[in-house]
């Protein structure tokens, strides 16, 4: 396996050791070692049910876990979900709906209400807003500051998922872990959020990217790292993961990667993907019902 570590003149944000998870006998995530840089892309990818989400679960505190789990080299992996969001760190979710009868701009502000009984009264006796240029650096960050008093209806699908990774970037967060955003989105649309994610990475924000989207990985991350049953299987550049004979074996080669650039093909070429593929836009496994 390739020695994955971020360039030398990055700053470290996300460090896992040894970071386990498991469910009775049924171990979802063993001994995984990630490292992620700000402004770097890092991949994550494997199989349905190879454990990605369950990583991400534990790294944001939805999961119990053991091993460590660090923030700018402070340890994170005893703190709740809501004290691991104030350190900088945010995630979004396959199944990430936006509020429908709420402007862009206000499903923002949603993301940044803070929660308690003094934020409950402060919210009764004088109504809350976000503090003045919070939402709107998010949206200039994903380019979407000219929509933001439209509703999510008024969107295109690729501008629906960057008003996603826009909820999640609101606020001082310097590291996002995405979970299959590029989910149902054609292949122009890809390449154009291919493209604001770069423009993200390029503020200095650290991305955990998971996706099925090949073209997508293999475009914008600068490292990956391959899960297959839980544990990583190979580690390096997006020519070394694709050059891997383990990986190829393991997921590259898989009917849901093939059945991914199919459906990829038929977008390009204007014919409606087969069944097979049109199965493939939501990791099934990966969902809160993943195989563990």
């Amino acid at each position: 396996m390739t020695d994955t570590t971020i360039s030398a003149d990055a700053e470290l944000l996300l460090q896992t050791r040894g970071l386990s998870v498991h469910y009775g006998g049924v171990t979802a995530n063993a001994d995984i070692d990630i490292t992620v840089g700000a402004g770097e892309i890092v991949g994550l990818i494997g199989p349905n049910g190879a454990g990605k989400t369950t990583f991400v679960d534990a790294v944001t505190g939805f999961a119990k876990s053991s091993g460590e789990v660090l923030v700018s080299g402070q340890r994170i992996d005893r703190a709740s979900p809501h004290r691991r969001r104030r350190v900088g760190m945010a995630r979004t979710w396959q199944a990430g709906e936006l509020f429908a009868d709420l402007t862009v701009e206000q499903n923002l502000a949603v993301a940044v209400q803070r929660v308690g009984l003094r934020a409950l009264v402060t919210d009764v006796l004088n109504g809350s807003r976000p503090a003045a240029g919070v939402v709107e650096k998010a949206l200039d960050v994903v380019g979407l500051t000219d929509v933001a008093d439209r509703r999510p209806d008024e969107l295109t699908l690729g501008q629906q998922k960057l008003v996603g990774v826009a909820r999640a970037l609101v606020g001082d967060t310097r590291l996002v872990l995405l979970d299959e955003p590029a989910a149902g989105l054609d292949t122009h649309e890809s390449l154009a959020f291919g493209d604001e994610l770069r423009r993200i990475a390029a503020t200095g924000v650290g991305i955990l990217l998971i996706d099925h989207d090949m073209s997508l990985v293999l475009d914008v991350c600068d490292r990956l790292y391959v899960l297959d049953f839980g544990r990583v299987i190979a580690s390096g550049t997006p020519t070394e993961i694709q050059d891997d004979p383990a990986v190829v074996a393991a997921y590259l080669g898989s009917a849901e990667v093939e059945a991914d650039t199919h459906a990829e093909s038929a977008n390009e070429a204007g014919t409606p993907p087969t069944t097979e593929s049109s199965t493939t836009g939501t990791d099934a496994g990966d969902t809160g019902g993943e195989s563990r």
